[in-house]
């Protein structure tokens, strides 16, 4: 392989990428844009939840229980109803998500120690919203019933009211939340995105990039030149991994320091990991630019390669372990899931190469198949 002529491959695909000013703007606006958009758009914390109380009681103890919900952060309350007859308007117009019913002779029935029915209503046209919201319910309902319960027995027994509550609650569960001890969604899926943008733009970059050179028809100057197959591959793809190389940069830049994410690994390890990543997806593009010969059918096979089994199959909203037995092997046999680790464990769980490495190895192995399959696929025709 000669690097004069991979240079000289390389020099003409970068001045034909300045020369089209707009492809060289949405080569680092699209991964800015879809950054910044889904990074402030996706969230998977379910906080303010409208929440309406329909309170029959009207006693002391009700309007405890229903300030729980009411200052707390996780629910937005809309107001109290006068009946159970008016929530499902206000459910069907998704004027409140929940709503809690509180009976009659609520706090008769607690100081005469007998259980008392409170029913939730919840909106379940969103599974995991409405699970969360089931969760939060629970908690807040046992918090006000072991409150309840110590004082029944601080009263009962004479003794102070801290010690009433050890006593109501003998089996104490704390739980640590390690690597994201905040719970904030914004660090876990700024990271995940750069896995996602680094999926889709350079394979659509690369399989454009040579399907132009088909449709222009000035892929015949390479058929009749004494370039080689690799030569002609490698110069071509140069441009492209430098350009995600350098969005890569940008996209950590800011998962960092607008959303906040902490990098609590070594950039000794990422930035070898990313590069290699960033082949692996460029030789996918190289694949389909080779299978097809039109920059819209391109565009279309690169979406579906790309974009779904970076979503869907790496772990960014579902866990792999979660998916099915099909859906499983799928995510094993796609970069996507792989680099996901590299980035989990670099930015939220400080790990390298030493817990990383059969990752590494999988995307290296990858990254050499594609290359192959691509330069086996590609071949110099004579002109005619």
């Amino acid at each position: 392989m000669n690097i004069r002529r991979v240079a000289a491959v390389a020099s003409k695909e970068w001045r034909e990428i300045v020369r089209d000013r707009m492809f060289l703007a949405l080569t680092f606006l699209v991964p800015l844009s879809l950054m910044l958009v889904v990074g402030y758009g996706l969230s998977l914390d379910v906080e303010d939840i409208p929440l309406a109380i329909v309170d029959r009681d009207g006693s002391a103890l009700s309007r405890e229980y229903s300030y729980r919900f009411i200052d707390s952060r996780y629910f937005d309350f809309k107001g109290y109803a006068l009946d159970r007859h008016e929530l499902p308007p206000l459910l069907a117009d998704n004027k409140i998500r929940a709503a809690i019913i509180i009976p009659e002779n609520f706090q008769k029935e607690l100081l005469g120690g007998r259980p008392v029915v409170v029913q939730t209503i919840i909106d379940g046209t969103f599974p995991f919203r409405a699970q969360t919201t089931r969760g939060y319910v629970l908690a807040m309902n046992t918090a006000f019933t072991s409150e309840l319960l110590a004082a029944f027995i601080s009263k009962k027994r004479g003794i102070p009211l801290a010690e009433a509550a050890r006593s109501a609650r003998p089996v104490k569960l704390e739980a640590r939340y390690l690597y994201n001890q905040s719970m904030k969604s914004d660090w876990a899926i700024a990271p995940r995105l750069i896995m996602v943008i680094l999926m889709m733009t350079p394979p659509f970059y690369t399989a454009l990039g040579i399907v132009r050179e088909k449709e222009r028809g000035s892929i015949y100057n390479i058929y009749s030149s004494t370039v080689t197959r690799l030569e002609f591959l490698f110069g071509k793809l140069i441009p492209y991994v430098g350009i995600s190389s350098a969005n890569a940069a940008i996209l950590w830049l800011i998962a960092t320091q607008l959303f906040g994410a902490p990098f609590k690994g070594s950039l000794l390890f990422f930035v070898p990991a990313t590069l290699l990543y960033i082949i692996c997806t460029t030789g996918l593009g190289l694949v389909v630019s080779v299978l097809v010969k039109t920059q819209v059918a391109a565009m279309v096979v690169t979406f579906i390669v790309t974009v779904i089994p970076s979503i869907l199959y790496s772990g960014v909203i579902v866990p792999i372990s979660s998916l099915s037995e099909s859906a499983q092997a799928t995510a094993h046999a796609l970069p996507a899931m792989y680099y996901t680790n590299i980035i989990v464990g670099t930015f939220m769980k400080g790990v390298g190469l030493r817990e990383l490495w059969p990752d590494v190895l999988v995307l290296a192995l990858y990254a050499i198949g594609l290359m192959t399959i691509g330069y086996r696929m590609f071949h110099k025709r004579p002109s005619t």
